[in-house]
C-alpha cells in the first residue's frame, strides 16, 4: 500500500511559536472514510490536512463553476508536533502569517519513505483502540511502539459507534467512537512526524470546509474516479504500480472504484464501515452491490435519495465536460447523505435486513417516492464533492510540461458508469 505523503515543512528560527499565537488542538476527523493522509478536525466547520503545494494552488485556481462541487478552501495553518513528558503526542495548529520572520531555507516539500504493509494484519480485534492500525511488517520494534503511543481523546466524540467490515462482511474491529480508518491514518501521520521531529518543526496544513458538518448522521461514499490514477510527474515504477491497481479493480472497467464507505444502520444503530481494500476486491457486479449497500439503512433502500444524487452527478458531469485540459488524477468523489430517519419515513419501516446477494430486493419495505416530496423540509440532505487534487493539472498550471487536450475522459467515463448503475438500481426498485 502506498503511503507516500508530501508535506511542506519549516521551523521558527528560535524553535518557538510566537507567544501571541493561540494554538488549536487538532484531533482525528471521526468521519474520514478513505485516503492515506490524516484529516484533522480544526473546528466544527473546518478540517485540515498536510499541505501539498500543488493541491493548494489548484484550490486557489478553481474555475467558479467547479466550486459548488469542491470543499471551500480556507487557507493555511502551521501545525506543531508536541510531545509531553508522559510520551503522548498532540498536534497543535497555529496561525500562518507569511510576513512572520521564518527561516524559509528549511521550507520544502518532503516525500515520506514508502512503507509496505501486510493486509492480513489490518484492524486486528483488540480490547481497545490503540491497535486499530495496520501493522508494518517491515518496521522494527521501536517504530511499532511509536505507532502505539499516541493517545486519542476526542473533544467531540460520536455518540454513534463505528464498526469496520471486510469484503466478506466479517467484523474486523470492535465498536469505537470514530471511523477506524481515521484512527489508522492519524496514527501513521503521527508516527511519520515523530520520526523526523528531532527539532520542533512546523508543518503547513491546508484548511478546508468540513463538508459533512451539516449532516447529523453522515453516510459517506468515497469513490476513486478515473481510469488513470498516477500523475504526470510519477516515476515509471509508481505509474506501473498504479496502472496495475486500475487494471485489477473496477477503475479499469468502470472508471470508478470504492475507496471507503460508512453507512448508518437503523436496525443496529451504528455505522457500517468499508475500506479501500474492500473496494479494490470488488467485481463490476460487486461494485453495483456496494452502491446498493451504501443506499440501504439496514431496513430498506433509501429510494428518496436517487433523484437528488443523480441530479448532482449529471450536473457535475456537464461541468467537467466543459473543463478542457483539466486532469484529476487520483482524486476522489464524495457522495454524502444524512442517515437520520425523516418523519415521513417512519410508517415505512421494515424489520427486514438487506439481502446483499440480489439487487432485486422487494420494495414493499421501502419508503414511497411520493413521501419524499411532501415539502421542501422533507427533502433529504445530499451533497457531492470532489476532493484530493495533489496530482491534478490543467494547461498553464505551475508550468507543467505535459498539456492535455479536451476534458478528463477517464473521470467522465467513471461518472457516466456511476450514473448508469444508480439509474439501474432505481429502476429495479421503483
Amino acid at each position: 500500500m502506498c503511503l507516500l505523503d508530501t508535506m511542506e515543512v519549516g521551523k521558527y528560527g528560535n524553535n518557538t511559536v510566537p507567544e501571541r499565537s493561540k494554538g488549536v488542538l487538532l484531533e482525528p476527523f471521526i468521519h474520514q472514510v478513505g485516503g492515506h493522509t490524516s484529516m484533522m478536525r480544526y473546528d466544527d466547520h473546518t478540517v485540515c490536512k498536510p499541505l501539498i503545494s500543488r493541491e493548494q494552488r489548484f484550490y486557489e485556481s478553481l474555475p467558479p463553476e467547479m466550486k459548488e462541487f469542491t470543499p471551500e478552501y480556507k487557507g493555511v495553518v502551521l501545525v506543531c508536533f508536541e510531545g509531553g513528558r508522559d510520551g503522548y503526542i498532540n498536534l497543535v495548529a497555529y496561525p500562518y502569517v507569511e510576513s512572520e520572520n521564518l527561516e524559509q531555507d528549511e521550507i520544502q516539500e518532503r516525500e515520506q519513505p514508502r512503507r509496505k504493509h501486510s493486509r492480513r494484519s489490518l484492524y486486528r480485534s483488540t480490547s481497545g483502540s490503540e491497535n486499530l492500525i495496520q501493522k508494518d511488517d517491515s518496521d522494527n520494534a521501536e517504530s511499532t511502539q511509536e505507532m502505539k503511543s499516541p493517545r486519542v481523546e476526542l473533544q467531540v466524540p460520536s455518540d454513534i459507534p463505528f464498526q469496520m467490515l471486510d469484503s466478506n462482511s466479517t467484523l474486523i474491529s470492535e465498536k469505537i467512537s470514530f471511523n477506524p480508518w481515521s484512527l489508522r491514518c492519524h496514527k501513521q501521520q503521527l508516527s511519520r512526524m515523530r520520526s523526523e521531529s528531532k527539532d520542533r518543526k512546523l508543518y503547513k496544513f491546508l484548511l478546508l470546509e468540513n463538508v459533512v458538518h451539516q449532516f447529523g448522521y453522515p453516510c459517506i461514499l468515497d469513490l476513486k474516479m478515473g481510469t488513470r490514477q498516477h500523475g504526470d510527474d510519477a516515476s515509471e515504477e509508481k505509474a506501473a504500480r498504479q496502472m496495475k491497481k486500475c487494471e485489477l479493480s473496477t477503475s479499469g472497467a468502470l472508471g470508478v472504484r470504492v475507496c471507503g464507505m460508512q453507512v448508518y444502520q437503523l436496525d443496529s444503530g451504528h455505522y457500517v464501515c468499508r475500506n479501500k481494500y474492500y473496494g479494490r476486491s470488488l467485481s463490476i457486479e460487486g461494485f453495483g452491490k456496494a452502491i446498493y449497500q451504501f443506499l440501504h439503512n439496514g431496513r430498506y433502500l433509501r429510494v428518496d435519495l436517487f433523484d437528488g444524487i443523480l441530479q448532482k452527478l449529471r450536473t457535475l458531469k456537464e461541468v467537467l465536460e466543459k473543463q478542457a485540459s483539466y486532469r484529476f488524477y487520483s482524486s476522489s468523489l464524495l457522495i454524502i447523505y444524512d442517515g437520520k430517519e425523516r418523519k415521513a419515513d417512519y410508517r415505512h419501516k421494515s424489520t427486514g435486513a438487506m439481502n446483499q446477494d440480489s439487487l432485486q430486493e422487494s420494495t414493499s419495505s421501502s419508503p414511497s417516492s411520493s413521501s419524499s416530496s411532501t415539502s421542501s423540509q422533507d427533502l433529504p440532505k445530499i451533497d457531492v464533492r470532489m476532493i484530493d487534487f495533489a496530482h491534478s493539472t490543467f494547461k498553464g498550471f505551475r508550468d507543467d510540461q505535459t498539456v492535455h487536450d479536451g476534458p478528463d475522459t477517464g473521470y467522465i467515463f467513471g461518472l457516466g458508469n456511476l450514473i448508469s448503475i444508480l439509474d439501474e438500481i432505481q429502476l429495479q426498485n421503483q
